[in-house]
Formats: C-alpha cells, sequence, structure tokens
C-alpha cells in the first residue's frame, strides 16, 4: 500500500494531466494540511456510494477517482456479463462538475465495449434508478453528492435491478477498482457508443408516479401546495407530477426554482434541516397553503410542512412522514381489499419502531434493514413471492411500490399530496391524523444527533467514540435499566436480562442498538457520506387522547433533551 508521499509524487507525474500536477504542487507549497487530506486515504463507498470533496488527491471527487471507479466498473462488467451487449444509464444532478464527471464516465465506459446511456441534462436520481430497468441495463451510475454542501460531489452504481449495489456486486466491484492502476484509465472513447437519451424516460417515470401515487382522478384538487426544489434536479419533475394528478394550484420558490450547484439562498440544500425549507415557509405563509414540500438536489428525500388549525405550520420530521404516508397506503390496500398477507413493507433499524406497530395494526409483514435505501430495494428483491407495498427511512426518505428501487421524492411529493388533499375535504390536517395514530399505536418520538469530526484525526475521534462504546456500553439510559444491546459488527444480540447472547442475521456494519426498559432505545454509527457519527435516539409512551398531545409531547421532548446531554459531553 502507498503512503502520501508515494501517492502525491505519483499525481506529480504522468499520466496526470498538466492542469492537475500544478495543483498539487500549489498545494505542496502553499497548504500542507490539505494536501495530507486530499492524499492520506482513498474515497470508499459507504451507504451512499463514494461521496467527497471536490479536488486534486486520492480523497477527493475528480476526474482521476471519478475515473478509476468507472475503469473499475467497466472491468467487472465485462467478466461478469461476457460476450453480453452491455448497456449502462448514467444521470447527474446540478453541481459543479457533475456533468463532467457523467460525459467522463460515458467515455471510459464506451472505451471498453460498453453503451453508455447518457441522459441529456441534469435528472433525479428515482429517475435513474426506474431507467436502469426501463432500459433493461445491467448497470446504472448517477453523479450526486445529495444533500452536501456545494464544495461536495459523488459517485453512486447501481445493478441491474435498480437498486444500489450490495453484496457481492460492491465487494466484487471494490476489488476491480483496486486492481486498476491511474494509467489504465481508458479516457477515449467510442462515439457509437454513447447514447444520449432524455423526454422519453421522464414522461414513462411521470405515468408510474401517477399511476402508483393517485387514488382520486379528479383533475382539480383543492389543495394549496408551495414547493421548491432547493435549486435542484425536481425543478421541473415534481411540478409537471403534480399538474398531471390534478393538482394546479402549486406556487414555487422562485429564487430556489434556479438550478445551481452554487445552492446560493441556503447553507445546505437539505430538507432535513428547517433553514433549507425557510423561504418555502415564508411563502406558505404568505399565500395561506396547506402544506410546502421541498426536495434536496438529487431529488430522493422529502422535506413537508403542514398547517396545524391554528393557521401555524409545522415541520414534519423523516419519521413522521413515513408515519403518515404508510398509514395512508395501508389503509388504501385495506379499503380496497387488497391485503391477503402476500404484501410486506419496509423499514431501517433507524427508523422509528411506529411502522412496525402500524405493520401490525394492519396485519401486514415489515422488513427491518441496515441503515441504506439499498437495504429496503435488497428486501424487494430477496422476496419476489411478496407484494412490496412501500419502504421508508428516517432520512426523509420513502419509496412507493418498486417501479424505483431507491427513495423517491417525486412520487413521494405526490402521494403526501393526495393524502393532504383527503384530509381537508374531511376538514382534517395531516397533523391532526398523526395524533390519531399516535393514540391508536403509541406516541413515538425521535430524535437525531451528530458529532462532526472532520479530516484523519476526526476518523480516529468517530472509531474511538464507537470502540468505547462497545466496550463499556451504559448500564442505564436516562434512569431506564439497558435490557439489550445489538452490535451489528459483531452480529451479536446481547439479553441483559437473560445474561444471553444471540446472533445477529444482518449484514456486518459498524452500529451499536441500546434498548431500555421504559422503550427507549439508542442507536450509534458513523455516517456513510460525511465525517460525522450520528446517534439517533427513540423515546415511547402512550397517547390517551388528541387533547393530550401537547402535554405528552413536551415529556418526551425533556426525556430526548436529556439524554441529548449525555452524549454532548463526549
Amino acid at each position: 500500500m502507498q503512503n502520501i508521499t508515494e501517492k502525491i509524487n505519483q499525481w506529480m507525474n504522468f499520466p496526470f494531466d498538466e492542469e492537475t500536477i500544478n495543483l498539487v504542487k500549489q498545494l505542496q507549497a502553499n497548504n500542507p494540511k490539505e494536501l495530507e487530506e486530499s492524499f492520506y486515504k482513498d474515497l470508499s463507498f459507504g451507504t451512499g456510494g463514494m461521496r467527497g470533496i471536490m479536488g486534486v488527491g486520492t480523497n477527493r471527487l475528480n476526474k482521476y477517482t471519478i475515473g478509476k471507479a468507472t475503469q473499475g466498473l467497466a472491468n467487472y462488467l465485462n467478466k461478469t456479463f461476457k460476450n453480453e451487449l452491455i448497456k449502462v444509464a448514467i444521470a447527474y444532478d446540478v453541481r459543479d462538475n457533475s456533468k463532467e464527471f457523467a460525459e467522463i464516465c460515458a467515455n471510459i465506459l464506451s472505451a471498453n465495449n460498453i453503451d453508455a446511456l447518457l441522459f441529456d441534462g441534469f435528472r433525479p436520481t428515482p429517475l435513474l434508478s426506474y431507467t436502469v430497468r426501463e432500459a433493461n441495463c445491467n448497470a446504472g451510475i448517477v453523479i450526486t453528492a445529495s444533500h452536501n454542501p456545494p464544495e461536495y460531489n459523488g459517485y453512486k452504481v447501481y445493478w441491474q435491478d435498480g437498486s444500489q449495489i450490495v453484496t457481492p456486486h460492491d465487494e466484487n466491484i471494490l476489488q476491480e477498482i483496486s486492481l486498476v492502476n491511474f494509467n489504465q484509465i481508458k479516457f477515449n472513447k467510442q462515439e457509437n457508443r454513447i447514447k444520449i437519451i432524455g423526454k422519453e424516460f421522464d414522461d414513462k417515470f411521470y405515468e408510474q408516479s401517477i399511476l402508483h401515487a393517485n387514488f382520486n382522478n379528479t383533475t382539480d384538487k383543492d389543495l394549496k401546495i408551495v414547493f421548491t426544489p432547493i435549486h435542484g434536479t425536481s425543478v421541473y419533475s415534481i411540478p409537471s407530477i403534480l399538474n398531471k394528478a390534478g393538482f394546479n394550484n402549486l406556487h414555487l420558490v422562485k429564487e430556489q426554482m434556479i438550478p445551481s450547484g452554487k445552492f446560493f439562498t441556503v447553507e445546505s440544500p437539505n430538507p432535513e434541516e428547517p433553514e433549507a425549507l425557510k423561504l418555502a415557509k415564508e411563502l406558505a405563509i404568505e399565500v395561506d397553503a396547506d402544506i410546502f414540500i421541498g426536495t434536496d438536489p438529487d431529488a430522493d428525500r422529502l422535506g413537508v410542512g403542514v398547517k396545524e388549525t391554528t393557521g401555524n405550520y409545522f415541520l414534519l420530521t423523516g419519521n413522521q412522514t413515513n408515519t403518515l404516508l404508510v398509514d395512508y397506503l395501508l389503509d388504501k390496500w385495506k379499503t380496497n381489499n387488497k391485503l391477503n398477507g402476500k404484501q410486506f413493507i419496509g423499514t431501517t433499524n433507524v427508523t422509528t419502531d411506529l411502522i412496525i406497530e402500524l405493520a401490525k395494526k394492519y396485519q401486514v409483514a415489515c422488513l427491518v434493514g441496515l441503515t441504506g435505501f439499498k437495504w429496503i430495494a435488497k428486501m424487494i428483491e430477496d422476496n419476489p413471492t411478496l407484494k412490496f407495498i412501500c419502504g421508508g427511512e428516517e432520512s426523509y426518505g420513502f419509496l412507493v411500490d418498486d417501479f424505483v428501487r431507491d427513495k423517491d421524492a417525486l412520487t413521494t411529493s405526490l402521494l403526501f399530496s393526495e393524502m393532504a388533499n383527503e384530509l381537508k375535504i374531511e376538514r382534517k390536517t395531516p397533523f391532526q391524523r398523526l395524533k390519531e395514530i399516535y393514540v391508536e399505536v403509541g406516541f413515538f418520538k425521535e430524535d437525531l444527533f451528530s458529532l462532526t469530526k472532520k479530516g484523519k484525526e476526526g476518523v480516529e475521534q468517530i472509531n474511538k467514540i464507537m470502540n468505547s462504546f462497545r466496550n463499556n456500553f451504559p448500564k442505564e439510559i436516562d434512569g431506564s435499566a439497558l435490557v439489550e444491546v445489538q452490535d451489528y459488527l459483531l452480529s451479536k444480540e446481547i439479553n441483559l436480562i437473560s445474561n444471553t447472547n444471540s446472533k445477529i442475521n444482518f449484514p456486518v456494519s459498524d452500529v451499536l442498538t441500546f434498548k431500555t426498559l421504559d422503550g427507549s432505545k439508542l442507536t450509534i454509527r458513523p455516517s456513510g457520506t460525511e465525517p460525522k457519527i450520528k446517534f439517533y435516539i427513540s423515546v415511547k409512551t402512550k397517547l390517551n387522547s388528541t387533547t393530550e398531545f401537547n402535554e405528552t409531547d413536551n415529556k418526551l421532548k425533556e426525556k430526548i433533551k436529556r439524554i441529548k446531554t449525555t452524549l454532548t459531553e463526549l
């Protein structure tokens, strides 16, 4: 394995171009700390693929790290699909360099005798997932850093089922990438193997979205909606889908309808953060909207704000949005007598357990996977005799049906609008319905607390925190005794009441979950896409009546606050 000095020296010579060599020299002369950060490791695939800051070096996104990954993918595809016509769909978002990176991918694939289907402009990630299957591709690539800040970009690989790669393909592709030397990357394209694709796949996708999320075929629906793409790829698709489904009372956040990788109206284009939806909320107040919605730049995450009966607006968490949508869909299936024991819904181990309780209520199987939507997609692939209804994860991701195999904010936007419109006809709001669900199956409240630890030192700090919890786990959380520990790295579940161990049948992952006697849960994991360690807190209680919501909600908030206080001391 090369050390940092060897890597730096390599990047200052052929086959690297003059521009790259000069940038490395500039870092060497002016910013040795940044030079070390750029070369101390190689970018790796996490839960969302390869993602990093753009710049020169092995730990940065650039034409060579993108090129090496694509050459490794091409080698694996040619070995896997021998003597076949191989096709790969390629999409990209609005970020700086995304189009150029996508074109580099297409060039390299074509040079390796693989047909590249390259979109004619930026496209949402769920559309790429759909296109892989619709166009009978062997794989797909999307260039995006999702909701990360502007300096980031990313590279995600999809397999022929439309899902992000999982075992064994992820490991095999990584192995092929590791064998590629930079001078082996074939940058010289074969023009006849690159096909530009476009509107035909957009239209087919819109049809599928409406087919699976439009339950009321009226052409003029009363719901007043504010929408923002936060400068991202859903700028055309969501208005088109909503309009085609009869939602014509749509108000656009004009400042954020400008596609731009600078994301100049926000600090971070992440709908999980209230600040990213600030302009949408302001417009909602101005026009008296029923809901406001916003997506991240590649349109796989959806943030939602709803109007309360008081006239104020309430931002839903990802867990709350998923709760409402799961309940809505399962109720539709039940009302239409479509539930017969051969369906399932999917969730993850850091998503609210309220989803599991809803599955019990409707007597539908609920499968639980690791963090990352690729595991929900794998559930679909692994259970061909069961019909997938929907699935979600706490990080604002949701999927309706299986025509897409990744989280899909486009179809979810329509589904939420349909639900909100029906509730409005009943003179209810989504927030009122959420309270009713809490009364029916239990009041669960969650929060996510993260510690950012950047750079090489940050990785070491995160590992130290994980090891500390793994080797010396707490005896109680907020006064409630620990009863169970799940260690996904060691594939071990420890029952502290019976003092017994059992095996966890999950893929190995650096995740720890602690459960207490009162039903509280704390899950800890390093982020797969950001320099963070994440703490998922879940508490629950019984809600006797919707009139007791505020009082009970405050008690759960205080409980979460106490738990978070102990974590901020790390």
